[in-house]
């Protein structure tokens, strides 16, 4: 027998029809922003909010400002290029990988390939 549990409904229908949004990793160009970003930050396209920015920050590692936003699937795209509403104006973001930090693991491939991987 099915189970019943409440949002039985609404995950069948996302797994009928798919999901509308997605949280993306982005890149914002603009200068390094000086604290966290905890206001939540407007999506926009031709003007129209689609979506928003839920948090975003100078990361002193990557020497650029990242962050997460809720955006349509269909601009959920690597590469896909946003803008985002600020209090300073307006500024474009690019959707990017996450997590932000070598993403393909990359780093602890070399370090095992070369035998330098560390045990923690």
């Amino acid at each position: 027998q099915e189970a019943d549990f409440i949002g039985k409904e609404a995950l069948k229908r996302i797994a009928d029809e798919g999901v509308s949004r997605k949280v993306v990793g982005i890149e914002l160009d603009c200068d390094p922003l000086v604290g966290y970003i905890e206001d939540y930050l407007q999506v926009v396209d031709d003007g129209s909010q689609i979506g928003q920015v839920s948090s975003a920050f100078w990361s002193p590692r990557l020497k650029k400002n990242i962050g997460y936003a809720l955006v349509p699937i269909e601009h959920a795209d690597l590469g896909t290029r946003l803008t985002v509403r600020m209090e300073t104006g307006e500024f474009e973001a690019t959707v990017i990988e996450k997590p932000f930090i070598d993403p393909r693991k990359e780093t602890v491939k070399a370090d095992l390939k070369a035998g330098t991987a560390k045990s923690y």
